[in-house]
Parts: structure tokens; C-alpha cells; sequence
């Protein structure tokens, strides 16, 4: 074996599997970072998603929906105060600007997951999917955390999605 040729071989792998627990995906100039979403009490008929997705192109791209393996359907949702109450309302669309950054957070805008077909449970990985203007769909997987989390799941080295 050629000297050092492990060594490499092993830093490879070790960056390329940060990558993954990470949860970084990326298409054309948008890259999608650390999907989410809390786990539901049985019976529930919503979960909903959060990210965050950076535009590092010179072109505006736009989400214009998405899907995800357990639920009917998926929303584009924001949330607005209006007179001291929150206020939530479907988007046709997201626009990231170049050089923008949107985050999809607890208590802003997020992502709808409609239609549960079971409950999410802590510590599993959905597969979904976003649909972008220019970048077309980009697989993902949304890590699932503990009901009532307020940020995304720390990764945790060593495991494997």
C-alpha cells in the first residue's frame, strides 16, 4: 500500500459521514441544512418541518413544495403577528435571493406535513423530498427530535442515517 494511503482513506471517510449526520444536501447554487421535526403523539394528523436553506448562487431561486414518506401532504407555511396573535398562512412559495439565507424555524415560517400517515418518533430520519424553481427536487431527510424541541437534533458522531 502506497504510505499515508490509509491515513488518507480514513480522514475521507470520516469527513464524508460528517457530512451525512450532518444533514447538509445540496443542488445547483442551494444547499439545505439540518431538516427537522419533532415527534408526534399518536393520533396526530400534522407534524411540521424546519431548516435552513442558503442560496450561494447570482440567480433567485424559489421552493415551491415538496413531499415527505409519512403524510399526505406538504405546506409552505409562514407565521405573522397580528395584534399580539400568531397568525399562520400558506405560501404558494419561498424566495431565496443569491447570497440569502432562509431559516425555517419554531415560531416562524416552516414546512406543513398534512395527512400523518403515523406518528414521527425521536431519533428516526424521514426521507423527503424539496422542489426548487431552478434547482429541480432534492432528496433530504428530516432527523426526528423530542416533542416540544425548539432547535434541531445534535449529530451525534458515529451514527449513521
Amino acid at each position: 500500500m502506497i504510505p499515508g494511503l490509509k491515513t488518507i482513506l480514513a480522514v475521507t471517510v470520516c469527513v464524508a459521514s460528517t457530512a451525512a449526520i450532518a444533514g447538509e444536501y445540496k443542488a445547483d447554487a442551494v444547499e439545505i441544512v439540518a431538516p427537522w421535526s419533532r415527534a408526534t403523539p399518536k393520533g396526530a394528523s400534522t407534524a411540521v418541518g424546519y431548516m435552513t436553506i442558503k442560496n450561494d448562487g447570482a440567480t433567485s431561486d424559489r421552493l415551491v413544495g415538496g413531499s415527505i414518506a409519512v403524510a399526505d401532504s406538504f405546506q409552505l407555511h409562514s407565521m405573522v403577528m397580528d395584534n399580539g396573535v400568531a397568525k399562520m398562512r400558506e405560501l404558494k412559495d419561498v424566495e431565496i435571493k443569491p447570497g440569502e439565507t432562509v431559516r425555517f424555524t419554531p415560531g416562524g415560517s416552516h414546512v406543513m406535513f398534512v395527512g400523518l400517515k403515523r406518528a414521527l418518533t425521536n431519533g428516526e430520519h424521514v426521507k423527503g423530498t424539496l422542489v426548487f424553481q431552478r434547482a429541480g427536487t432534492v432528496k433530504i431527510e428530516y432527523d426526528v427530535t423530542t416533542m416540544g424541541a425548539r432547535e434541531a437534533p445534535m449529530p451525534m458522531h458515529g451514527m449513521q442515517h
